[in-house]
């Protein structure tokens, strides 16, 4: 059976915290999202793979790069102009002293790579998204308390596959000791659930805890009057992972931790990757546990697919339906009830 640390979360790796800003409401749905790695900040890496990124300092993240470790990791709505974000958090990490010491006057930088996902309009108003003011607000209320699940941060706005998306995570414990952990904002252009049954594409790779009832007689049929199918928009989607462990990584191991947390979102949803999809994964390394041995190592990618599919999960188990002036989306526990 899967262990899950205490909260069921990416807090549970030690060394990380998580805040949200969220706006809903007169004109506005969206939201950012802030991973925290401390003061000493953490060992990253990145795989991008959708067709259509919003990103920002993920060159940084290659391990041929000079700089091994970033101070926060950004997720927000707002597509493009969400990048905005990440300038707050850079001045409030300043504010706090935390970032790379450069120059003769101890002047430091934060490093913070920062993805978007796609939600212009959906609250109403095509100008009501996330800027640095977001930042900021996001940062203050990291906590490692636990993350909320749901419509939240950079989730708010979220549509996946025609259903109200939003973000979620989930933890594992592994044999000795380690700890992975997992968050994503599910967004997507392809679909978590498999139309022709009701299930979630997730539902055999999740724990027996985990899983939802199954669909009953009828249900499958409203969910798929429920879904909104809109013409696909360049950039229109995309799904964003952070995988995190507490283990010693190189920015090598960081950049496979990452790819392989692409095979979870490949369980999870379908299609993924594609042209309209801007598909990010970053991994983080607190390095406060030591380096793993091969075989080790080979656990924690097994699960870090195994987390990236479980809060892929999450997020949509979690979601809420909502209506805005620009449309209506059901979630997908409500569209399956009469």
């Amino acid at each position: 059976m899967t262990r899950t640390g205490p909260t069921n979360s990416l807090v549970d790796v030690q060394g990380l915290e998580v805040g949200h800003a969220t706006r809903s409401g007169d004109g506005w749905l969206t939201g950012t999202t802030v991973v925290l790695t401390g003061p000493e900040g953490a060992v990253a890496g990145v795989d991008v793979r959708g067709g259509g990124p919003g990103t920002r300092e993920t060159d940084l993240l290659d391990p041929r790069n000079v700089v091994e470790r970033v101070h926060a990791l950004v997720l927000t709505g707002g597509s493009a102009f969400g990048l905005a974000t990440a300038d707050g958090v850079m001045a409030e990490l300043e504010r706090r002293g935390v970032g790379l010491v450069v120059g003769h006057a101890g002047a430091v930088v934060p490093i913070v790579p920062a993805a978007v996902v796609f939600d212009l309009g959906r609250g109403g108003d095509v100008t009501h998204r996330p800027d640095a003011s977001f930042g900021v607000a996001a940062v203050q209320a990291a906590s490692s308390d636990g993350v909320l699940d749901g419509c939240v941060g950079a989730g708010t706005g979220a549509v996946a596959g025609g259903l109200k998306g939003g973000l979620g995570s989930a933890s594992e414990v592994l044999d000795d000791g380690t700890t992975v952990a997992a968050l994503a904002v599910v967004n997507s252009a392809g679909s978590p659930v498999d139309l022709a049954t009701g299930l979630l594409w997730a539902h055999p790779h999740l724990p027996a805890h985990e899983r939802p009832s199954m669909p009953e007689a009828g249900s499958v049929e409203r969910l798929r009057a429920a879904v909104v199918r809109p013409a696909p928009t360049i950039g229109g989607a995309t799904t964003l992972v952070v995988v995190g462990t507490d283990v010693t990584l190189t920015k090598a191991q960081c950049a496979k931790l990452a790819g392989v947390a692409h095979d979870g979102l490949a369980r999870a949803v379908s299609p993924v990757h594609t042209m309209i999809d801007g598909d990010t994964a970053f991994a983080l390394a607190t390095c406060a546990r030591p380096s793993p041995d091969p075989l080790q190592l080979h656990a924690i990618l097994t699960a870090a697919a195994d987390t990236t599919c479980r809060a892929i999960a999450r997020a949509v188990l979690a979601a809420e339906s909502i209506t805005t002036p620009d449309g209506s989306w059901r979630s997908y526990r409500e569209a399956l009830l009469p």
